[in-house]
């Protein structure tokens, strides 16, 4: 048995008891179903594009105003999106729990985990304030969360792709 088989068994065994008391709410299945995506299609789609443009523009812009607005706007909207993709994270993992479906196996898990990685890199970037505002780790920066935010739009299609073969 692998070692991730290992895990998300024990995995499994953890978050049963919280799936089975979902289970006896008697939520209706689509909701069951699509809630995660649904939800998480919401935090990927808008939060994710708005944070990915706000920061941009913050950068791009030439007007002084214009750039600390959007780089304030960047500043207060990302902790919140990576708190939102965390929490949606251990919600998808919950979700196949209470559909009794595996869970560590598919692709979508693989981006999820590499999405929240990358997120929490960037965020050690920024926390590091650039590094004494070094100018290519916010080059880096800036790269970096748009890579993730590519992550996060194939992530939403291989999990509108579980989604349809469970």
């Amino acid at each position: 048995m692998s070692l991730i088989t290992q895990v998300a068994e024990q995995l499994t065994t953890y978050l049963e008891p919280i799936a089975d008391q979902f289970r006896q709410l008697n939520i209706p299945e689509p909701i069951t179903h699509w809630g995660h995506p649904a939800m998480m299609g919401i935090v990927i789609f808008v939060m994710g594009s708005y944070a990915a443009y706000a920061g941009w523009q913050g950068r791009l812009a030439t007007d002084e105003a214009i750039a600390t607005k959007n780089k304030s706007d960047h500043r207060k909207i990302v902790p919140w999106l990576f708190l939102f993709l965390a929490m949606g994270y251990s919600g998808g993992l919950l979700s196949l729990v209470i559909q009794e479906k595996d869970i560590l196996q598919s692709p979508h898990f693989w981006t999820g985990t590499f999405v929240l990685f990358l997120l929490a890199s960037n965020g050690l970037i920024s926390a590091t304030k650039f590094g004494g505002n070094n100018p290519s780790l916010r080059t880096a920066h800036a790269y970096l969360g748009s890579f993730a935010l590519a992550v996060m739009f194939i992530h939403a299609a291989l999990g509108l792709k579980l989604g349809l073969s469970i």
